[in-house]
């Protein structure tokens, strides 16, 4: 195997030279080098200092995944940073790219660091449920403070190059050759250490570091992990350094093989798998640069803003001047926004902006390379514009449908090339939330299929591909829970005890809240759709509709499930609403009866599995870990439970448990085979 450390010298300066594409992993070999160049630069009489620098485009990104939760070998990162330290010459870390996790713990034991603009510094490990082990939660505090450290470990949080200079977390940025900066800078340092480890713990008062540490327990849910890393910095302030850093290695390893930092574990490696598709390989993407997006509302305007942040040239298309109008002004407010908040630089603002064209006239699509629409979701409606696009696309441009759960397939028949139809399932807001649903129509072309998911990775977006299904998998699932939420309300619980249920489990809101958030009558348009071909012998919950037919539409009409009046921070229970589902049950002779916490989660959650057994029997999701990826970043389910597959393969009895499910969701119940959702079986 290559060395992937090049020991170089520039005069009196060693340059460590760190090339392990394609993120400069922190693997054994990486580790090993280091150690040996480090030693062999201390002991050499012609160095006075050393710079360690990352090739490529980037410092050192993390860990390497091929070793989570595997045993670490020697010599492990805080045998690296041993060594850095102990170095009687200065060294100094020359960082671009990204210094996340231990590359970043790396940098922290240098002497100095030095860092591009853009550069990204920051301790993201509980996003995996552990917390930093090679001296983060240690030398941070003494950088920034054990107030502002507890904020930045407990979050995850990345920092930019020059907010981590304003920090204290680097002491310079450079804007030209990072490499001879460095070196320079290093030069200059030579005869002096400067160990973090060696600083004092700056004095802050009590007060400040208790209210840092209560906001970060309420934003990270009192997982483990967040709780494990206030402890760990907070012990900077009362232990030795070396006590200190034995206690932060304690609670590091307890927590490598927690269910959440498996569960978490499970979740990183889905995502990164739910990028590549087997059907793909050696395909190559068409070219796009021009994206075309019909339709300013919420979603399309949203879509456009994630276009432009990719770099793309976007024509923004709608009816009239004035529904342009307020999509423009969208676009625009948003970037002020950013602006105002620090997020981006006037000119970078300014820069994405200029790539914005916006148009009445539908000729101006004739020369894009993409077009995405998003307009009103309605089956006739978008086969109309699918015709009309089909007669002023060019012959290789793409034509994508941001449907949430139309027939694909019946807007592609309409165009006379359906090869080149696509879906780009956007979730809104579409510049902010990272999910793409990709889906594959019967007639998509690989390459087609091949530069959507390009496109979406180019977005900064996440994408899974799913066939052409009603509602894909994300809505088919979410249906399956939703109306399993609607049972239990008809059997006898409250909104508000089975949304408090599932929020418990994890969910950042209930099915209830969630409804009245994005508007009852949705749902009812779509039921509306269905009735024809439902089932008459199915179970079927009326609650709803006698909502909707009461113009009780969620927050929008001022009630729903909830009131909510003008003013109120938070949904209100509504003694109305308790009166029709009375009515409901009373219509069908059902007495009502006391849910559990634990019977209404699980039978919420037993209702995902079954459903995403029957989408992977089906071929719509091809999958299990993409299952898990779509409800984890579209619907709400909590990361730390890895997904409704990955909680599927930590339970006892699952098939016992979907019988249970059935008898207890009564007719119309279609049961799926839990072999395709096994580990084992998938």
């Amino acid at each position: 195997m290559t060395n992937p450390i090049a020991l170089e010298t520039d005069g009196d300066v060693a340059v460590i030279v760190i090339d392990n594409p394609p993120i400069n992993a922190g693997s054994l070999a990486v580790r090993r080098g280091l150690v040996a160049a480090i030693e062999e630069a201390a002991a050499s009489a012609s160095v006075s200092a050393l710079v360690l620098v990352g090739a490529g485009k980037t410092f050192i990104a993390g860990a390497d995944i091929k070793e989570f939760g595997a045993p670490i070998e020697k010599p492990s990162l805080p045998d690296v940073i041993a060594a850095v330290e102990r170095c009687p010459k200065p060294v100094v870390a020359a960082i671009h790219g990204a210094a996340l996790g231990g590359g970043f713990e790396l940098a922290l034991a240098c002497d100095a660091r030095i860092a591009t603009r853009d550069a990204m510094v920051g301790l993201p490990e509980v996003t995996l449920g552990i917390i930093p082990g090679a001296g983060g939660t240690q030398r941070l505090p003494r950088l920034v403070g054990v107030a502002r450290a507890i904020e930045l470990i407990a979050a995850g949080e990345r920092v930019r190059g020059d907010a981590a200079k304003s920090l204290g977390l680097v002491d310079a940025i450079v804007d030209a050759n990072l490499r001879a900066e460095a070196i320079s800078y290093a030069r200059g340092l030579a005869g002096r250490k400067r160990r973090v480890r060696d600083m004092p713990v700056p004095k802050e008062e009590a007060a400040l570091i208790e209210t840092a540490a209560a906001s970060a327990v309420k934003k990270g849910k009192g997982r483990p992990a967040v709780r494990a890393a206030i402890e760990a910095v907070k012990s900077s302030q009362t232990q030795s350094i070396d006590e200190a850093l034995a206690k932060e290695r304690s609670l590091f390893e307890a927590l490598r093989s927690s269910p959440e930092a498996l569960a978490l574990r499970h979740q990183f490696f889905a995502e990164r798998e739910s990028t590549k598709h087997p059907d793909l390989e050696g395909v190559r993407p068409r070219r796009v640069q021009s994206i075309a997006v019909i339709g300013a509302g919420t979603m399309g305007s949203g879509i456009a803003i994630a276009a432009l942040d990719g770099g793309f040239d976007v024509v923004l298309l709608e009816a009239d001047e004035a529904a342009l109008a307020r999509g423009r002004n969208r676009i625009e407010e948003y970037y002020a926004g950013r602006v105002k908040s620090g997020k981006l630089q006037v000119p970078q603002a300014s820069e994405r902006q200029s790539h914005l064209a916006t148009t009445v006239d539908w000729a101006r699509l004739a020369s894009v390379d993409l077009i995405i629409e998003a307009v009103f979701e309605d089956l006739e409606v978008k086969k109309e514009l699918f015709r009309r696009l089909s007669s002023i696309a060019r012959r290789d441009a793409i034509l994508a449908s941001n449907t949430s759960y139309l027939d694909l397939d019946a807007m592609a028949d309409v165009t006379g090339r359906p090869a080149d139809v696509v879906g780009l399932h956007f979730f809104s807001p579409a510049n902010v939330m990272r999910l793409v649903e990709v889906v594959r129509g019967r007639d998509t072309a690989p390459d087609v299929l091949a530069t959507a998911l390009d496109v979406a990775k180019r977005f900064g977006k996440l994408p899974v591909v799913t066939r052409n299904a009603f509602g894909f998998i994300g809505n088919r699932i979410y249906a399956a829970y939703r109306r399993q939420c609607e049972f239990m309300l008809e059997e006898g619980a409250s909104p508000r005890e089975i949304d408090a249920a599932l929020e418990a489990f994890g969910f950042a809101m209930g099915p209830f809240a969630v409804a009245d958030m994005s508007g009852l009558d949705i749902a009812w348009r779509m039921r509306k759709s269905q009735a024809a071909t439902r089932d008459p012998k199915a179970r079927y919950v009326d609650i709803p509709d006698r909502l909707c037919d009461q113009g009780r539409f969620g927050r929008k009409t001022g009630s729903g499930y909830y009131q909510y009046p003008s003013g109120a921070k938070a949904p209100i229970e509504d003694s109305a609403v308790a009166g029709v589902i009375e009515e409901s049950r009373a219509a069908k002779g059902i007495v009502a009866r006391s849910l559990s916490t634990e019977e209404i989660q699980r039978r919420a959650l037993l209702a995902m599995v079954n459903e995403a057994a029957l989408l992977l029997t089906e071929g719509v999701a091809s999958r299990t870990s993409d299952v898990d990826v779509v409800m984890v970043n579209g619907y709400g389910f909590p990361r730390w439970e890895g997904g409704p597959l990955f909680w599927a393969n930590e339970q006892r009895n699952l098939d016992d448990d979907i019988d249970w499910l059935a008898r207890v969701s009564g007719p119309g119940f279609v049961r799926g085979d839990t072999r395709f959702v096994l580990r084992t079986g998938s």
